[in-house]
């Protein structure tokens, strides 16, 4: 009997419904354009979960699923405290309670409000830096140079 190739392993994979699929370490950095010391840093702290067949990872649909709202997290300010709260209730969801879904919209309005602040003072410094250039060319005029 002979080994299946790398490509017909590929095949494979690809006509499994997303649920039944393993992923390298390397095919999640890709899909994620992440490194793969990245994800075992995700991995070191909780957040994923990978089998082990001796010294290889293999990661399901759920470490995907994971690593997909860890790094959405991470790009929307959330420490990682907060992802890994988040994560495990997404894990408890489908049996989670009002205690779980209640925390996790105080989060999201936490950083709702965060994110309003912030937009607040982008603001504010747009309009300090468009009355500070408005002032340096005047000046530049008044000296008579064309900005």
């Amino acid at each position: 009997m002979t080994q299946p190739t790398a490509q017909a392993n590929q095949a494979s994979q690809e006509a499994l419904p997303r649920q039944h699929r393993h992923y390298s370490i390397g095919e999640l950095a890709r899909m994620f354009e992440v490194t793969p010391r990245t994800i075992r840093f995700y991995e070191q702290e909780g957040l994923l979960a990978p089998r082990r067949e001796g010294q290889k990872r293999v990661y399901r649909e759920k470490d995907r699923v994971r690593l997909k709202l860890t790094l959405r997290g991470k790009r929307l300010g959330f420490s990682l405290a907060e992802i890994r709260e988040v994560v495990m209730m997404y894990d408890a969801m489908p049996d989670g309670n009002a205690r779980q879904l209640w925390r996790l919209l105080e989060i999201l309005a936490d950083k709702r409000a965060n994110l309003e602040r912030q937009l607040e003072d982008i603001r504010l410094m747009r309009l300090e830096l468009d009355d500070v250039d408005h002032r340096a060319r005047e000046v530049l005029r008044n000296l008579g140079h064309e900005a």
